[in-house]
């Protein structure tokens, strides 16, 4: 209905009758989440993802190399990074897991004890509880697999008290550890690895999603890995790299190319 377009000048010409805009500003609910939207807030590229991943473990090992403290903690906040990015999770996903929350798939042994990973503080929607998910591990991030698993069997009981359940502990072990201080310590490594401000931890989550489609996984098992109600909130976090476009405009052309040989010896 835009007059720019012209188009209710030819309906009225044609047809004797123009469109009429019943969808306004005041009639219609506000998205959710706008900041998803916002031009700063995309997926990390995939050096971008190295970068990052670097520098955290880099930090690792120039603290323990001096012999401080820190280093669990910094090796807690490069495997929750890793986590985050190969699973889809959330922050307050990501961080409120516990050790029972990490289990095997009976149809995928070759992951071991990380075959699933059940969330169950999933966002909730308005006045209801946290929904719950099961997120299974895909070929492609096999690799955080062992990063999950060093963590769990050789850095996390230098840290966490036998009675503490918690993935995360936090420093006294008594709880997990809190989303300020997750926060905080991702902002570190990011601003230490050079990248934009815009990208934060959720742009982990939007770089799961845009890798598992460039890998060619169904629509649909995407969206109910990552939790999300309607198609359209998966489509929003999706941020296809050229080159991916490239590949699927150069293999549709091909097939077209295909066709049309088939089609031309037919006659």
């Amino acid at each position: 209905t835009d007059p720019a377009y012209g188009w209710g000048e030819q309906c009225w010409e044609r047809f004797g009758e123009h469109p009429a805009q019943v969808f306004h500003e005041w009639n219609t609910a506000r998205h959710a989440q706008d900041a998803v939207a916002t031009p700063g807030k995309r997926p990390y590229t995939r050096d971008e993802l190295e970068d990052l991943f670097d520098c955290a473990d880099d930090r690792v090992l120039r603290i323990r190399q001096a012999g401080a403290k820190g280093w669990i903690p910094a090796f807690r906040t490069a495997t929750i990074m890793k986590v985050a990015y190969a699973w889809g999770l959330r922050r307050n996903e990501v961080r409120c897991l516990d050790l029972v929350d990490i289990a095997t798939n009976p149809r995928a042994p070759q992951f071991g004890n990380a075959g699933i990973i059940y969330v169950r503080h999933g966002k909730a929607m308005r006045g209801s509880p946290p929904k719950r998910r099961s997120v299974l591990t895909v070929p492609e991030f096999d690799w955080a697999v062992e990063c999950l698993r060093q963590w769990t069997d050789q850095v996390r009981p230098l840290y966490a008290p036998a009675r503490s359940t918690w993935l995360w502990p936090s420093e006294r072990g008594t709880a997990a550890i809190a989303a300020d201080s997750l926060s905080r310590a991702f902002n570190e490594v990011k601003r230490e690895a050079g990248l934009d401000d815009d990208l934060d931890f959720h742009s982990l989550r939007r770089s799961y999603v845009t890798h598992l489609i460039e890998a060619g996984y169904d629509a649909f098992f995407i969206q109910q890995q990552v939790g999300h109600e309607h198609a359209s909130t998966t489509s929003i976090y999706t941020g296809l790299s050229p080159d991916y476009r490239a590949r699927v405009v150069d293999g549709a052309i091909h097939r077209m190319a295909a066709a049309a040989m088939t089609t031309s010896k037919e006659y």
